[in-house]
Parts: structure tokens; sequence; C-alpha cells
């Protein structure tokens, strides 16, 4: 098929964002809300899936929220079914809850360790598992999983959430193995750092006027020399979402300003 301009768009899909009242999430959803995605959601409690819906709707989006422990398989079950029978069959996953704990591992207790792994790579596994069986009877699907810089890298404190988001990296690739025959692509986002409520107060100027000590780490670290913009996601997953990368497979697509890339300056 020769290239069109519509082959990103992704009217009559269906759309299931976990975990996204705000933040990142939620601008993904908007991104695909925007390519002519209808959006489904879910969140921990009727509250915030209120104020997800509340949030939708002030962008002009009809929304589609469902309360589920997305770490609870039978309560993921049948969420997935409800959708099925509600709104239509899921075209497009992503991947999105997560939580991180920042405790020094040696303060880390192993329950703390095995709840950010539930939630950050059991979850992706038991949400996936669900909707795949009518991905694969329907003859397509997306899925896309949130990973994070630290899919590769270490860094003090973030024991937990780097290995689970390893773990994602590998599943998003065992997925696309065990899959793709079924024309079911896998492939996985890792956000840099990204200018959201949730990390303005590392971005605050100073009392003397100068920069977060964060802030000036992670724009010294990152090429662009800048902090993203949700809207730098949008391109990526509205193209991962689409039919544009039906031959993209078990991919990481890193949306950090080249962090990855870089070793960083000489002091």
């Amino acid at each position: 098929m020769e290239f069109q301009m519509d082959m990103f768009r992704l009217d009559g899909k269906i759309a299931l964002v976990t975990g996204a009242v705000y933040g990142i999430g939620f601008e993904i959803a908007k991104s695909l809300a925007a390519a002519g995605a209808t959006i489904v959601f879910n969140n921990l409690d009727q509250a915030s899936v209120d104020q997800g819906l509340e949030n939708y709707a002030k962008e002009g989006i009809k929304a589609h929220g469902y309360v589920c422990d997305v770490t609870d398989e039978e309560a993921v079950n049948a969420m997935v079914k409800q959708i099925e029978t509600e709104v239509g069959v899921i075209d497009i996953l992503v991947n999105n809850a997560g939580i991180i704990k920042r405790i020094p591992m040696l303060e880390m207790s192993a329950n703390e360790f095995r709840q950010v792994v539930d939630v950050d790579l059991n979850a992706p596994f038991i949400v996936s598992k669900a909707v795949l069986p009518s991905m694969i009877k329907k003859g397509h699907g997306k899925i896309i999983n949130i990973c994070s810089m630290m899919s590769e890298l270490g860094r003090e404190t973030v024991a937990g959430y780097a290995a689970a988001k390893g773990g994602l990296k590998m599943l998003t690739k065992n997925i696309c193995s065990e899959f793709g025959e079924a024309n079911i692509q896998c492939n996985g986002i890792g956000p840099g750092y990204i200018a959201t409520p949730q990390t303005a107060p590392l971005r605050e100027k100073q009392a003397d006027g100068s920069r977060h000590p964060f802030d000036q780490f992670i724009v010294s670290k990152t090429p662009a020399a800048r902090w993203g913009e949700p809207h730098d996601l949008a391109g990526p997953t509205v193209f991962l979402a689409s039919s544009a990368s039906d031959f993209v497979n078990g991919h990481i697509l890193y949306v950090d300003g080249g962090i990855l890339a870089y070793i960083g300056k000489q002091p």
C-alpha cells in the first residue's frame, strides 16, 4: 500500500489507556482521541474515574471510564468483557498505569519491591493477556507499553521501578515474538523527563532565581537542553497506534530529547 496521511488516522478504533486520569497517560489518550480513537480508561476508584471523565469532558472528549485494579486478573477480565459489550472490541491498548517508590535499596522491603513490580510489570501482562484473544480474532491489534529510560539505565533509589521497567521492555519484545504472526504489534514508548503538573515542583525557580538542582541536572543531561512537553509524546503515540507502524514490532521508542544517546558534558 502506498503511503497516505490517512494511515495515521484512528477513526473507528477503540483505545484502552490504563490509569489515564491525568499526567502522561491523559496526554497520550488526548492524542489518540485527536486522531479519531474512542477513549476508554480505568482507575482504582469511582472518585478518580469521575475526575478523569471530567478532565476529558473539559477537552471535548467523550471518554468511557471504568473502576478496575489492573493487578487483579479477575477484575481486568471482567472490565475487558464489559468494555467489549458497552463500547466495542479494544483495538489499541496502552499499558500506562504505573507507580514508583523512591527508596534506597537497603531500606526497601521485599513487599514494597513486589508492589512496584506488580503494578509496573505484572499488570501490563494481565491486561495484555485479557485483550489479546479478541485482537487475534479481529485480525489486528496494537499494544503500547509505557516503558522508561529506567528500562535502560539504573539510578539511585529506584531498584523496583528499574527492574520492572526493564522487564516491561522484554515483555514488549516477547509479545511481539509470540503474536506478530497474528498481525499484532507490541511496542513501547520510553518518555524522558516530561513537564507535567506532577514534575512542576522539580522545575520551580529557587529563592535566588536559579534553577532547581534537579532541573539543572536534567537540562544538562539532555541534548535538547529542555524538558519534554506532553505534546512531544503525541506523534510517537499515534504512529505506534496506527497502521503507519504495521511493520514496526518489538521496538522501544525513547522520547527523551537524546538523553540515552549522550554521555554528558565534561565538568
